[in-house]
């Protein structure tokens, strides 16, 4: 029998997830970190989604605000403008593709549901709005509860921990356990990588990961040319698509179910090699 927490039922369309998938990032924003996610334009929305789902993502997650440390929250009415057009333009274009909407509000997380998106992915766990999760239950769609300490503007300050997994994953159970609650049956779990947490505190996450299986929920992990990658190399995040291949791989070799990256392609070779590896 399947596992019923490694499926996401997303509007009707069922993506299992008992081999690792990818999710594809597309900023509809003008200041992510890394300036190769950033599309603005309608003909680069759809040409990028195009591209990415070409190459192999399962998921592509739009967001209209950046999270990058130091960012500042924009105005409900300004995260709208930028991303709801931009889901109705992708969804249009691409009726089958499975779009998640990258935002800390209810009320934009309900809009983008109405203009076609089918996920919910929260860096808040509901923090910034204590609406999202009955929200997201009333919707009825999977929800990315992830691990943040503070707020973007001000997490890098925020990075202290006695044990960082165990911290973390205390925080994810009691979410979880209030989603589940609430009635939301298909909850990702994600540590949050880079989130108010120090570069120490990332790997030690990084080779821990797989104490988080024990949460019962389908695990994402977002690596994509981080700092916990750029800084250690001495590169830029421009220069990090190597490194994060190779994170890439150690998240998948303790069960990382699904990868958000900006490289579709280059992740999906790296999930191709783990597979066949896995069957040598």
């Amino acid at each position: 029998m399947q596992n019923p927490f490694l499926s996401l039922n997303c509007r009707g369309r069922l993506l299992t997830l008992d081999e690792s998938r990818i999710m594809g990032i597309l900023n509809v924003t003008p200041d992510s970190f890394f300036s190769g996610s950033r599309v603005l334009s309608q003909d680069e929305w759809a040409d990028r989604a195009g591209q990415m789902l070409a190459e192999g993502a399962d998921i592509l997650d739009m967001g209209g605000m950046s999270s990058r440390p130091g960012a500042v929250l924009l105005s409900e009415q300004e995260e709208m403008d930028r991303v709801l057009p931009a889901i109705a333009h992708v969804v249009r274009c691409f009726p089958e593709a499975i779009v998640s909407v990258d935002t800390v509000r209810a009320s934009v997380a309900r809009a983008a549901v109405g203009a076609g998106a089918a996920l919910v992915n929260d860096i808040s766990a509901g923090a910034i709005d204590p609406a999202m999760y009955a929200t997201v239950a009333e919707l009825g769609v999977p929800y990315v509860l992830m691990h943040m300490k503070g707020i973007p503007e001000t997490m890098h300050q925020a990075a202290g921990y006695s044990d960082v997994v165990e911290e973390v994953f205390d925080f994810l159970a009691l979410e979880l356990a209030k989603l589940r609650a609430l009635g939301v049956k298909d909850v990702l779990i994600d540590p949050g990588f880079g989130f108010g947490k120090t570069i120490d505190h990332n790997y030690t996450l990084l080779s821990k990961l797989h104490v988080f299986h024990a949460l019962d929920a389908p695990l994402l992990v977002g690596l994509s040319r981080k700092s916990m990658i750029y800084k250690v190399l001495g590169v830029s995040p421009e220069e990090a698509l190597n490194g994060s291949s190779v994170l890439h791989l150690a998240a998948l070799q303790q069960g990382a179910h699904l990868l958000r990256v900006h490289d579709v392609k280059a992740a999906k070779e790296v999930v191709s090699l783990w597979k066949r590896m896995k069957k040598a």
